[in-house]
């Protein structure tokens, strides 16, 4: 099993058939572990990139190839039957899952692109009262418990309704958060923080069973950023500070994600014609500025790291580059985004390999994706 272990999931699909002691030791935590570890040791890293169909409106993933040398042209596009009419955005990966939710429904589902198998998560436990104007669901974190070996989805749920009987009647909004888990595959309330998170982060905000948010106090001008937090195991929110030497607001966007399996904060200025990015990481609380790029011009804003530290980043046209950390070049990448719609709402997400855990049901998504190459 040990060197099975360090086999790429395709090989170890192949390999289901072969007897069952393999398939079912296939499944069991150890092995699972030990295959993602190898994976995240060799850098198997995956990318996919979110996408808005320009024709049909429907939202699909491109996968990129994760070789350099290849310049990550797309391998292939999936679609994904089960949010036929929906519009999915990806709230974080784990062990090679994806989090999918469509935040102006009540639907979300846990993926693994890997296999295509996927599992519909069940409808909101919040009660509803009859006069509610409206619902959304948004800023959810996808992570793993390690005490209960168990997989939770975190979201914050807005309620917004009017009341009439004022007399300038105007929206108003309550805020709750709920808490689903797969191995009881239900949802519970739990208690609100003072604060909510603001900006949405890049690609995963999920680092070692814990998430975390971007939120901030105070007004206009006096802004101070803060790192919202929340604990998979003691199910508890928290409060961290942003450092003041990673970018004063609003002078600088400062947007969260993971880096190299610690989280970062990538710092941008909010103007100007050429842009510079720094990377901030963090390790047990101590924040360290990993590199800067100076003045590139005509970008927008970053979408995440692919290998080895690349950056990929979307232009004024909306089109995705690359920057080459081992050369400092920046090049536009081959992916065609020209017939996308909503193309400024490109972006990023990154996982490796895994096989899918036992207690997942498993729903397999037959519709083969086409090959983007001739449709792009």
């Amino acid at each position: 099993m040990g060197i099975l272990s360090k086999l790429p999931v395709k090989s170890l699909t192949r390999f289901n058939c072969v007897c069952k002691y393999w398939c079912s030791s296939f499944q069991t935590p150890h092995f699972i572990s030990n295959n993602y570890h190898n994976n995240l040791e060799n850098n198997n890293l995956n990318l996919l990139l979110s996408r808005c169909d320009g024709n049909t409106f429907q939202r699909y993933f491109s996968q990129l190839s994760n070789e350099k040398y290849q310049n990550y042209i797309v391998k292939q596009n999936i679609h994904l039957p089960f949010f036929k009419n929906d519009r999915p955005s990806v709230y974080g990966a784990c062990h090679g899952l994806l989090c999918l939710l469509d935040p102006s429904k009540d639907k979300a589902a846990i993926w693994n692109p890997s296999t295509r198998e996927f599992k519909i998560l069940p409808p909101s436990s919040i009660q509803r009262p009859p006069y509610l104007d409206d619902v959304s669901f948004d800023h959810a974190s996808f992570g793993f418990d390690s005490k209960t070996d168990d997989y939770k989805v975190i979201r914050f749920v807005t309620l917004t309704f009017v009341n009439s009987e004022e007399q300038y009647p105007h929206p108003h909004f309550m805020d709750q958060v709920e808490l689903y888990s797969l191995r009881s595959n239900s949802w519970k309330e739990i208690p609100c923080p003072d604060y909510k998170p603001t900006e949405t982060t890049l690609g995963n905000n999920y680092v070692d069973g814990i998430c975390y948010w971007k939120t901030e106090t105070g007004a206009y001008l006096d802004f101070r950023g803060l790192i919202l937090s929340f604990d998979m195991g003691n199910e508890k929110f928290s409060i961290l500070p942003i450092p003041e030497f990673v970018g004063s607001f609003p002078e600088y966007y400062v947007n969260l994600l993971v880096f190299n399996g610690s989280l970062g904060a990538i710092v941008y200025p909010t103007e100007g014609i050429d842009t510079s990015f720094d990377l901030w990481v963090t390790s047990e609380g101590v924040w360290t500025k990993q590199f800067n790029i100076k003045s590139i011009s005509g970008v927008v804003r970053p979408l995440g790291f692919g290998k080895n530290g690349d950056l990929f980043l979307r232009d004024t046209n909306d089109e995705v580059l690359l920057f080459d950390a081992s050369t400092q070049e920046l090049k536009e990448l081959q992916i065609n985004t020209y017939l996308d719609h909503f193309r400024f709402t490109i972006s990023l997400h990154a996982y490796f390999l895994k096989r899918i855990q036992e207690n997942i049901e498993k729903h397999v998504i037959r519709q083969p994706a086409r090959d983007a190459s001739n449709e792009y």
